[in-house]
């Protein structure tokens, strides 16, 4: 492994240092392999944790290229990372999620267009008629990507989308275990809506701050078996019938 570790460093230091730019073929294996004074195999497998990392890109037929190394781009490495957090480590990603956006939702106060507040309308709208908490999860996912798409920064959706995809699981759970949970979630996406359609950037960032740091309470009290106030007594879904 530690043969690999430096042949990805050796082929790090030729992006960071200009020799390999942005979307430049990489050369011919043998010579590249010689170049660097490593074996082919550990430079395949360096190629190999490189284009896991979207670093490099190979075609099939046509070599291994750099990517363009776009922020966003290269954030997508995060998903495998958090997918498969659970118990604190999901609740760190909640805890970043709640430090970056509601900065972002406030900044897309001055930034929605009145057909995007027309779409987060039909988003909501659409919420209410869904008959599971997963397909609930969903409208709320897109809910919150589409606000802060309107920021307009590529590197913040990606991160964001990364985190709020990723802690689906955690609101599923807490959708199908805790009473009155989807209730409240409707009535803090209606204040964020309605702060939105306002301007009220302040106001914005408050309820999209309450609304998140609900699912990242219920996720600490769990681990520490600490009683939430809303959790369900009866059948999982049974709140859910209930708000429909």
């Amino acid at each position: 492994m530690a043969l690999t570790d430096d042949a990805i460093d050796k082929i790090k230091t030729m992006i960071v240092e200009g020799e390999l730019a942005p979307g430049s073929r990489l050369p011919k294996e043998e010579i590249l392999a010689e170049q660097l004074g490593l074996s082919r195999n550990s430079l395949r497998e360096a190629v190999r944790a490189l284009t896991a990392m979207r670093i490099l890109i190979t075609r099939q037929g046509d070599g291994t290229y750099v990517s363009s190394l776009e922020p966003h781009l290269l954030l997508e490495s995060l998903s495998f990372a958090a997918d498969v957090s659970q118990g604190h480590a999901a609740l760190q990603l909640l805890q970043v999620r709640r430090l970056l956006e509601p900065q972002a939702t406030g900044l897309a106060a001055a930034l929605l267009k009145p057909k995007d507040l027309q779409e987060l309308r039909h988003i909501l709208n659409r919420s209410r008629t869904v008959t599971t908490v997963e397909e609930f999860v969903a409208h709320d996912t897109a809910f919150h990507l589409r606000i802060v798409e309107a920021v307009g920064n590529p590197v913040l959706s990606m991160l964001l989308q990364v985190l709020s995809t990723r802690t689906q699981r955690v609101r599923i759970v807490r959708g199908t275990k805790t009473r009155h949970a989807l209730d409240n979630a409707h009535q803090d996406h209606e204040q964020i809506l309605h702060a939105l359609q306002s301007r009220d950037a302040l106001l914005a960032a408050s309820a999209a701050t309450v609304h998140i740091t609900a699912v990242e309470q219920w996720l600490a009290a769990s681990l520490t078996d600490t009683p939430s106030r809303d959790v369900e007594d009866g059948p999982p879904r049974c709140a859910f019938r209930q708000f429909r």
